[in-house]
């Protein structure tokens, strides 16, 4: 919704919608709001991230080389491949 946090752009239709269904007080009336709301999103073919995928980290007493710093700018251990164990 316009004026968020995190707004990069928004649709001033779906927009209202949402005000719409906000101060509406019948819970069917705003769950058909919401419905019209959530084609919308549909029909214009807008992603909207609902989770965040969890990454590997090689940390501990058997790991001999991390990865991490391997990929400049990545936080993360990579590539999966060059994280290395210690021999036993």
């Amino acid at each position: 919704m316009a004026g968020g946090t995190y707004v990069y752009g928004s649709y001033p239709d779906i927009d209202g919608l949402f005000r719409e269904q906000a101060a509406e007080p019948g819970p069917h009336r705003r769950e058909a709001i919401l419905h019209r709301a959530q084609q919308l999103v549909t029909d214009k073919a807008m992603f909207a991230p609902i989770w965040t995928l969890p990454s590997l980290h090689g940390v501990g007493p058997r790991v001999e080389e991390s990865g991490l710093g391997l990929l400049a700018g990545y936080g993360f251990s990579a590539p999966y491949e060059d994280v290395k164990l210690k021999a036993r």
